[in-house]
């Protein structure tokens, strides 16, 4: 993504096989994601609830009545947003009774559970949201720039602005393992998956957390390389 920076720095310079081992991190995660949730997908669960059943039997369980549940377009695309209350299941999750089907739309109320108790990490993702997205779109030009000035204080600001990225992707882990242990606890207690189903769903989760865990890691790899690139230039401006 950053490997063409100009002012002498080629494609394929030494700190390229961050940007290598991140890329390959991400994509190893998305698929074993997919892998674990085709598979646990085809175990239809013995209550045979529905996704979207199961969503709302969980909100209302939790005493949550101001979330709505809709079905949106494509494939693991399921979601919750604070800011309009609304907690969206794609279509291979709202319609299927599926075990990997139950345990993601059981992950995303958990999100709206942490919602509902001011669980701190979510507050503290929502705030960063903004700023980490300027920091990722806005760092490098601001580096480039930098550099073009011969500007430290420019270049020490774009690496500053890229480590949000980084931040918001550090307190995203804490609010995704959380979902789905409360997750998991409400499907135990429930009842809407056997003994049996739990370690199943347990496993769908644990491999879509790792997607996170694989973009954490990816976005240190990349704030590693800035700061080895950019980050003692211009120490003497």
């Amino acid at each position: 993504m950053y490997g063409m920076y100009g002012f002498g720095y080629g494609l394929f310079d030494g700190t390229f096989i961050f940007v290598i081992i991140g890329l390959v991190l991400s994509l190893a995660a998305s698929a074993y994601v997919k892998h674990t949730f085709n598979k646990y997908d085809q175990v239809k669960s013995v209550n045979q609830v529905t996704g979207t059943s199961a969503a709302q039997y969980i909100l209302n369980s939790q005493g949550i009545h101001n979330v709505g549940v809709q079905q949106i377009s494509g494939d693991l695309t399921d979601n919750y947003d604070s800011r309009n209350k609304m907690l969206s299941l794609s279509q291979s999750t709202a319609r299927s009774t599926s075990v990997a089907a139950i345990g993601v739309a059981a992950h995303e109320c958990g999100h709206a559970v942490q919602d509902a108790k001011s669980y701190f990490p979510l507050r503290l993702r929502a705030s960063l949201v903004p700023v980490a997205n300027i920091g990722s779109q806005m760092a490098m030009p601001i580096i480039l720039i930098g550099l073009l000035l011969q500007t430290n204080f420019l270049i020490q600001v774009g690496l500053i602005a890229f480590s949000l990225a980084f931040l918001f992707q550090v307190v995203t882990l804490p609010v995704e393992f959380n979902a789905s242990r409360r997750a998991l606890a409400i499907l135990g207690e429930g009842g809407l998956l056997t003994p049996e189903e739990l370690p199943q769903a347990r496993k769908v989760l644990i491999a879509a957390a790792l997607t996170y865990v694989a973009a954490a890691i990816s976005t240190l790899l990349q704030l590693l390389r800035l700061v080895i690139l950019f980050g003692g230039r211009g120490r003497n401006d």
